[in-house]
């Protein structure tokens, strides 16, 4: 999973708009990721293509995403891959020194 992938899946703790999506993830960033629209509607249409996410609602033009129950599982993982790959980080930075 990508980056972009992973912070877009990650910020969908409740269901949010495209906008609040980027925002969000500038947030969880402190500011290092920004998210263009062209890159975040091609992630958000191939996650809704892969069923890891779905449209909540489309009111007033504004269309809400939320992640799915496949998604969640997909996260998980991906959180535990990333503990794992932090945990060896700690254990070997200092062998390139």
């Amino acid at each position: 999973m990508t980056e972009t992938a992973f912070y877009i899946l990650f910020s969908l703790t409740e269901p949010r708009h495209g906008y609040g999506i980027i925002k969000r993830v500038e947030e969880l960033t402190n500011g290092r990721l920004h998210l263009g629209s062209g890159t975040i509607y091609g992630t958000l249409t191939k996650m809704q293509n892969d069923e890891m996410i779905t449209v909540f609602s489309d009111e007033k033009r504004k269309t809400i995403y939320e992640i799915t129950e496949l998604g969640k599982v997909i996260i998980r993982k991906e959180m535990e891959r990333l503990k794992e790959v932090h945990s060896n980080i700690l254990l070997y930075e200092g062998e390139f020194d």
